[in-house]
């Protein structure tokens, strides 16, 4: 087991006071999700620091979700980082939203899902010009998407040199289907850029939820870790989404295994140094 863990990619929500449609769909998690149930999910793990990603409330919430989650680390302070919503398609006139997160020290890094959206949308000028805005605040640009956006994204990357990135989930490859190209090939052309790190996560609900194995998710963590180098992949949760598909310490147990031919500093790297560096997190 490892001796230290940062979470890169954990929500927190409380559908009595944010208004979030998409869980409407997945009763299973409709329901409160605060840092005690986290404390107790991960109960035995060292988990010694937090990043809290955006849970995709509506965007009129985005800057309210940010308060609150402020609010939680006073409780619990190994929330060390925040990446928050921003309407980026807006380009320029974002500026003002950016603006408004600057109040938030925690905020270390902006999302706005891609998933749901056309292929297209991640080339749009506003978008990328909001995108591009970023490296003007200091902040980076959690890319989520599923695996057949990642030709565009690719695209996106290429016009912003500047943008820190890091790609949730491995790009949602489909794990389900076994499919394997043209996500490999794609997911190497997207890590020859330095600017872009890459999240060991959300690989269990892309594996058909409750019916995966470890064996079903390697040859993909295999593929990043190829690609991407120790020193540019981290290790994130997606709790309590995860929660769908498994608990999380066997999750956290299930990667940690799946890199246990690394030594002893590269797994720190994954699961520690990466998520402290690219977050600029002060643990």
């Amino acid at each position: 087991m490892i001796k230290r863990l940062i979470d890169s990619h954990i929500h927190f929500w409380q559908p009595a006071h944010l208004r979030y449609e998409w869980l409407e769909s997945v009763p299973t998690i409709n329901r409160p999700y605060e840092p005690a149930d986290l404390a107790k999910a991960a109960e035995g793990l060292p988990l010694v620091g937090i990043v809290f990603v955006q849970a995709d409330c509506v965007a009129a919430d985005g800057l309210h979700e940010v308060a609150w989650v402020s609010e939680l680390a006073q409780a619990e302070p190994r929330i060390q980082g925040i990446v928050a919503f921003a309407p980026l398609e807006q380009g320029e006139t974002a500026v003002t939203h950016l603006s408004q997160l600057r109040q938030y020290p925690l905020v270390k890094g902006v999302r706005r899902l891609l998933q749901d959206e056309p292929a297209t949308f991640a080339t749009t000028p506003d978008f990328v010009r909001g995108v591009q805005m970023l490296a003007d605040y200091d902040l980076s640009f959690d890319l989520c998407i599923r695996h057949h956006q990642l030709e565009a994204v690719i695209a996106l990357v290429e016009q912003s040199p500047q943008v820190r990135f890091v790609l949730d989930h491995l790009g949602k490859p489909g794990i389900k289907g076994r499919l394997m190209e043209p996500w490999a090939t794609q997911l190497a052309q997207l890590a020859a850029y330095p600017n872009v790190s890459c999240k060991l996560s959300g690989l269990v609900t892309e594996a058909g939820w409750q019916h995966w194995t470890a064996a079903d998710l390697q040859p993909y963590i295999d593929h990043a870790l190829a690609v991407f180098g120790p020193e540019r992949l981290l290790f994130g949760g997606d709790w309590p989404v995860s929660e769908l598909a498994t608990e999380y310490g066997r999750w956290v147990h299930t990667a940690v295994t799946a890199l246990n031919h690394l030594n002893e500093a590269e797994k720190d790297h994954i699961f520690y140094a990466n998520a402290k560096t690219f977050y600029r997190l002060d643990l």
